[in-house]
């Protein structure tokens, strides 16, 4: 019982919270732009299943949170279903009934509404940051080598300690940080690396070592390294608009690295073991959580960015998918055909299922659960 009692506290709220505050903000983009565009918005649900709680508002949205806090939907007049599928009643609505009908919207209104929920997962994170920079301060080391490890690319490449890393790639380098992400996402391809010594630049053309690394969470990742060390640790607290600044260049090299992360899984050139599901963030939420309030906040800032990513992919089903659609009909003047459009959402269904059981796989791999099991059986 205490085991459970402990699990709960430690790992089972932390998640429903991280998982709910992006859901919320997400479905809350949708919902508020639907009610600008005067859409009558039926339900809006915090979570899938049986119904918890709920009420209703003066305007007839039925609010609810139900039992697994695995997502949400927000319903609108003339959708069959949470995915926005038109129902049968849009071809026999009257005049009145058009106008708050989300189908019968214009595309550029259509179009707004579904990509409010990514831009507002992003505007939270943004803001998340904001806060985090101004109060609790940016790891901002100083783009010095304070070291190099024996034997390492860089010690052969002829770098030294006290070297100042200027850009990686073409890309400016400000902090240290910048260069261990950089590096970090090289799939060992040779890079130019220009340093600073004695007042004077000088480039180095270096191929990173690819290793599989664990990070705090148990994940192992394959990432490139050079073998620097700094020998510093610093945070810098900005001020409210240079904070917004950062925050919002965070968001953007979270997103870059992770669209970049992806493509080097297809092209075979990283393991596609690193995409966690649900467990995984539950677990991750858990151990963040137990680092203090300041840590989950800026785990939830991370899984809000990746949400808004994710759902802005040209998948059907997802936010994307709906943006491609009606992009199609921007273009060429007319909707795609019904036909069409229900085998791209089957084909994204598909996509989507087939990710969400790899992606339990994984977690379940890397929590040692399947190899138990085996253990058992064998």
């Amino acid at each position: 019982m205490q085991h459970l009692l402990f699990l709960a506290q430690h790992y089972v709220l932390p998640f429903i919270l991280v998982i709910s505050v992006v859901v919320f903000v997400h479905e809350f983009g949708h919902y508020w732009v639907a009610r600008r565009c005067g859409v009558r918005v039926e339900s809006f649900s915090l979570g899938f299943g049986r119904k918890i709680f709920g009420w209703k508002d003066k305007h007839g949205t039925a609010w609810q949170v139900a039992c697994l806090p695995l997502g949400g939907y927000v319903k609108m007049f003339g959708d069959a279903d949470a995915a926005s599928t038109p129902d049968e009643s849009v071809k026999t609505m009257t005049e009145e009934e058009k106008k708050i009908s989300f189908f019968h919207q214009s595309v550029n209104k259509r179009m707004a509404v579904i990509v409010a929920g990514p831009v507002s997962n992003y505007i939270f994170a943004i803001l998340v940051l904001t806060v985090l920079f101004v109060f609790r301060g940016q790891p901002f080391s100083p783009p010095l080598i304070g070291g190099l490890q024996e034997n390492s690319v860089a010690a052969h490449a002829g770098l030294l300690a006290g070297d100042k890393v200027v850009s990686i790639d073409g890309n400016d380098v400000a902090r240290f940080e910048d260069i261990k992400r950089m590096i970090g996402m090289n799939s060992g391809t040779p890079v130019p690396v220009v340093i600073e010594r004695a007042g004077a630049l000088q480039t180095f053309i270096m191929t990173p070592e690819i290793s599989t690394q664990t990070d705090r969470f148990g994940g192992q990742h394959r990432m490139g390294k050079i073998g620097i060390i700094s020998d510093r640790l610093d945070h810098k607290k900005w001020p409210p608009l240079k904070a917004l600044e950062r925050a919002t260049l965070e968001a953007w090299n979270m997103s870059a690295d992770t669209v970049k992360a992806l493509g080097q899984m297809i092209m075979g050139t990283r393991g596609s073991d690193e995409i966690g599901g649900p467990l995984r963030i539950a677990e991750m939420s858990g151990q963040v959580a137990q680092d203090g309030a300041w840590a989950l906040v800026w785990f939830m800032a991370v899984i809000s960015i990746n949400l808004g990513l994710i759902n802005l992919f040209p998948v059907p089903l997802l936010d994307g998918g709906h943006l491609m659609f009606y992009t199609f009909e921007k273009l060429f003047r007319r909707p795609m055909s019904e036909k069409a459009q229900e085998i791209g959402l089957r084909i994204g269904l598909t996509l989507v299922v087939t990710l969400m059981v790899f992606a339990t796989w994984n977690d379940l791999v890397h929590m040692e659960v399947i190899s138990k099991i085996m253990a058992l059986l064998s």
